[in-house]
């Protein structure tokens, strides 16, 4: 490392470039893999890397880059930038130099960067740098103050910029778990604390600006700086900050709030052994997939119920908390998401009743089975309704049949669940990443003695999923096996110019079926069984099916749902799935069943195909079709690109969400809300005088209009 620098005038100090090489040797042997296009990419070495700046003239800034394997210095760099219009979002030149910097280290090196560490002064004063980072060059930037926050006496002033660039690497790396992810934080009060206690600066808000249209971001602005004007304060109450589709929500929901300065907080409580497993088991029941004698004891809902409340009086309601009245600092809207903790409801009804509380129902509810005395929906639903009816509102995926009979309809309201365009599951990733993930995906497969993924020599089918009793996964085997009787049928050997690449390791003619699943509390007997299944009826699949466990890792998933040819998800009870969303955003046809709310997601015929839940043989018939026909595939990969509706994205969730908030501020308990079944984003362009036009990307509404449950007014 060189010696410290002074950055006056009268000292200038000299240019620096990279130094660090890979062998010659290692590098003719990786652009052969390269070269040879198979297997995703070449295995990387994962590094990380720390960035400072000092402005030497006024119009010329030294850069420095420190790098780190996690242990050591392994290269640094100190590179002179003039500066132009620094500070405008049209032209950041200090983002353009790091950039080209980092890729080309890259290249030439065979790395792959995982985190970078910076000062706050080096983002004020390059606005785009840390969203470039992440959306150009997939690194996670981790700002912070240079002195941390405590008075150091000028010590990070007296050293040079190389040496401050080599402390911003080190702290960052402590923001990194094992998996090489940024640790999740939950701070006091158990508030959750977004993109490693927001020092994970991601996106601007100009990048959500891209994500929609016009009328949905004006319309969101504008709820948003309503919210602002008059200081309004939103709570989310969530079982988890991690796991799920709602926790996703929450983060990308908390990390645009912080761009729009709305005051958006989210928290969870604190974990209790055991309680869990209850709560699951109500989820099961009450979406029809837990076996049939199984019921939740009172003693069990009781648990939970203490649970529910100790938190809330320990955390929540102390002073500053969430729960205190809102002349005290407490939220002027609390929302309670999912069935986990409804006795908060009650609870935050009895100290402030005039404080609008909205429960936000994630799953798909057999209402029809909750409405038929005797069953064990029936029985849980009805101890969820004795908490939940003391809500304002409630919020439900747009499909009349997931919400009971005894709601009355005023309180109804729709919402679909979203996903996050510029989160690691719906970016776009360079080839480079690509090789990057898919590698790691077939090294974990290897460490498993799984069958690794051969893309793009082989084309490939997924389902993204949980190992969920819910999700379909025997259906999936059974579909897949199918779909190979149909090739062998037709005497589809050899067809790479259609849907299928040899692979010299199995025979001609066979795609490959992968099946992701994260680590859950049912997933062990789910697994067990998928595998049973494949290895006692389809033994001659074998070899061509990888079936993994793995943990959570967003580019991971984003890298197997973007690059597969075809998209399945045949749950057989669904609320509204995200990966579906996510599928089509990324252009590939999805295959999935007539389940919960998917119809509204896939246009049968158009972006994709819909069957009826266990039907395999229709799955297997469209398979064909999509593997067979170029043309068909490119139509419905171009419809599904461009045909997903702002409504399922992070602005269109927070649109409806900065409107809840600002029409029960303006309402208050006492004048009521109706909702009267309507969607809530509907309302909210409306009144923000941005209504839907003919045309606009919009999901289905007829769904909702016709409930074959009668309705209590």
């Amino acid at each position: 490392m060189c010696a410290a620098i002074s950055f006056d005038k009268s000292s200038w100090p000299l240019m620096r470039r990279f130094s660090a090489s890979e062998s010659t040797q290692h590098k003719r042997r990786m652009s052969d893999v390269l070269e040879h296009n198979s297997h995703f990419g070449p295995p990387l070495t994962t590094l990380y890397f720390g960035l400072s700046v000092s402005i030497v003239e006024k119009r010329t800034a030294l850069i420095a880059i420190a790098i780190h394997d996690s242990i050591y210095l392994v290269d640094f760099a100190v590179k002179e930038i003039p500066l132009a219009n620094v500070g405008h979002l049209e032209h950041d030149p200090i983002a353009d130099a790091v950039v080209q910097q980092i890729k080309t280290y890259e290249a030439e090196n065979f790395i792959k960067f995982i985190g970078a560490g910076l000062p706050s002064t080096l983002h004020n004063l390059s606005p785009t740098l840390c969203s470039r980072l992440w959306l150009d060059v997939d690194v996670i930037p981790i700002v912070m103050r240079a002195d941390g926050g405590i008075d150091t006496s000028g010590f990070w002033e007296e050293k040079g910029v190389d040496e401050q660039a080599d402390s911003m690497v080190r702290k960052c790396i402590m923001h990194f778990g094992p998996n090489q992810v940024p640790l999740l934080q939950v701070g006091r009060k158990g508030r959750v604390e977004t993109d490693a206690s927001f020092r994970a600066h991601l996106t601007t808000l100009h990048n959500y600006k891209t994500t929609c249209g016009e009328p949905t971001w004006n319309a969101m602005m504008h709820y948003a700086e309503n919210l602002r004007a008059n200081k309004i304060k939103i709570a989310f109450f969530s079982s988890t900050p991690q796991g799920g589709g709602v926790a996703l929500m929450r983060h990308a929901l908390v990390r645009l709030s912080r761009h729009t300065g709305v005051d958006l907080r989210w928290y969870v409580p604190k974990p209790r052994a055991g309680v869990f497993r209850i709560t699951k088991n109500m989820h099961n029941i009450l979406q029809g997939v837990a076996p049939p004698d199984q019921w939740v004891s009172d003693d069990e809902k009781a648990t939970a119920a203490e649970w529910t409340i100790s938190n809330a009086k320990r955390y929540w309601l102390s002073e500053g908390g969430p729960l205190r009245p809102v002349e005290e600092g407490g939220a002027h809207l609390v929302v309670v998401d999912d069935p986990q903790m409804p006795g908060l409801i009650p609870f935050i009804k009895k100290l402030t009743p005039n404080r609008p509380v909205i429960f936000r129902s994630h799953i798909q509810i057999r209402s029809d089975l909750c409405d038929t005395p005797g069953t064990p929906q029936a029985d849980v639903w009805a101890f969820l309704w004795k908490n939940i009816q003391h809500a304002d509102m409630f919020v439900s995926h747009p499909n009349p049949d997931f919400v009971p009979e005894n709601i009355p309809r005023n309180k109804v309201a729709y919402m679909p669940a979203t996903t996050d365009w510029l989160d690691g599951l719906n970016k776009p990733l360079s080839r480079w990443d690509v090789g990057y993930y898919g590698h790691m995906y077939n090294m974990k497969c290897h460490e498993q003695r799984m069958t690794e993924l051969a893309w793009p020599a082989r084309k490939y089918i997924v389902q993204v999923a949980r190992f969920d009793p819910s999700k379909g996964v025997p259906t999936v085997i059974d579909a897949y096996a199918e779909f190979r009787r149909l090739c062998e049928r037709d005497g589809i050997l050899d067809v790479p110019q259609l849907c299928m690449q040899v692979n010299p390791k199995s025979s001609p003619g066979k795609s490959m079926l992968t099946i992701w699943v994260a680590v859950e509390t049912d997933a062990l007997v789910v697994y067990d069984r998928a595998l049973e299944k494949l290895e006692n009826e389809y033994p001659h699949l074998v070899d061509d099916c990888s079936i993994m466990r793995l943990e959570h890792h967003d580019q991971l998933l984003n890298t197997l749902i973007a690059k597969a040819h075809v998209v399945l998800q045949l749950s057989i009870r669904e609320g509204f799935e995200v990966k579906v969303s996510e599928a089509l955003h990324a252009g590939r046809p999805v295959i999935a069943t007539r389940a919960g709310g998917i119809p509204l997601q896939v246009k049968d015929g158009i972006n994709g195909f819909l069957v009826e839940p266990g039907d395999s043989k229709a799955v297997a018939r469209h398979l064909l079709r999509l593997f067979t026909d170029d043309e068909l595939h490119l139509k419905m990969s171009h419809e599904a690109r461009v045909g997903v509706s702002d409504e399922v994205g992070t602005v269109g969730n927070a649109l409806s969400w900065y409107f809840l908030g600002t029409r029960w501020s303006e309402v208050a308990v006492s004048g009521g809300l109706h909702a009267d079944g309507q969607w809530v984003n509907d309302r909210a362009r409306e009144a923000a005088g941005y209504p839907y036009k003919e045309g606009e990307n919009r999901l289905p509404r007829e769904f909702t209009l016709n409930k074959k449950y009668r309705w209590l007014s």
